[in-house]
């Protein structure tokens, strides 16, 4: 990554990362360490998370707080929270990234399969504030940082669930911002665009849909990983204390 810009205010700081063992997750995990966090994060993907930390290690950071589990299962990411938060002394900022992007045709998605895009995608961004909110007010407020997309404002197909999950988060974050804000505790919500992570590229980059992006934004730039991590710094940092309610879309101008 990049150098970064420096926020004073993050150093010594405690952020919790959902997903954050590969993708925009850990270009999270790697600008909040570059900042002198305390930084921790759950993943289903163990032998990914184990390989972050040790990757976090040897490129002269600080080994992060990692423990595998299915976001899905309510009681056991409450607990990890808890416990981060017991381990740290303090949590300042949550940030709840995991998703599921699956494309599926909507006339294909069986009841099951629906409720288990919302699970992921949806309840587990909920229930991670609802565990995180009481040990923010503990250190005097903080902040929240919900990944949300540009998927629903432009209604894609194929994207169905996920679209009216990331669609449903923004009216949440709008909500628990109004809520929490007497706590001190904002809550913002990130859109990124087409972000070029690993998975992406395995499973749907094409150079001609690259090209088709590439021709429906102003910016003709690739975004990845590191951009979107940029704007959680801020989003975090006391920079951003007056901020809150907020959706901030970062995609190069698609919308």
């Amino acid at each position: 990554m990049t150098a970064l810009t420096i926020y004073p205010s993050l150093k010594d700081q405690s952020v919790f990362i959902t997903g954050g063992a590969s993708g925009i997750g850990a270009a999270f995990v790697e600008a909040y360490l570059q900042q002198g966090m305390t930084v921790g994060f759950v993943d289903y993907d163990e032998e990914a998370g184990h390989a972050l930390c040790e990757q976090m290690k040897a490129s002269g950071l600080s080994m992060p707080w990692f423990r595998k589990l299915d976001v899905t299962d309510v009681p056991t990411l409450k607990q990890a929270i808890s416990d981060f938060a017991k381990a740290t002394g303090r949590l300042d900022v949550l940030v709840s990234n995991v998703a599921n992007d699956t494309r599926q045709a909507a006339l294909d998605v069986t009841e099951e399969e629906w409720r288990g895009c919302m699970a992921v995608n949806l309840d587990a961004a909920f229930f991670a504030v609802q565990a995180a909110v009481p040990e923010l007010k503990k250190a005097g407020g903080g902040s929240v940082i919900i990944m949300s997309s540009i998927t629903p404002l432009l209604g894609l197909p194929n994207m169905s669930g996920y679209a009216t999950a990331k669609a449903a988060l923004l009216g949440m974050t709008k909500s628990l911002a109004n809520e929490f804000g007497p706590d001190n505790i904002r809550v913002n919500a990130i859109l990124p665009g087409w972000v070029i992570t690993e998975r992406q590229k395995r499973l749907w980059y094409t150079d001609e849909e690259a090209q088709n992006w590439q021709n429906t934004v102003p910016l003709k730039k690739t975004i990845l990983a590191p951009d979107v991590a940029k704007l959680g710094l801020f989003l975090a940092a006391d920079d951003s204390e007056m901020i809150t309610s907020q959706h901030f879309i970062i995609d190069t101008g698609r919308v």
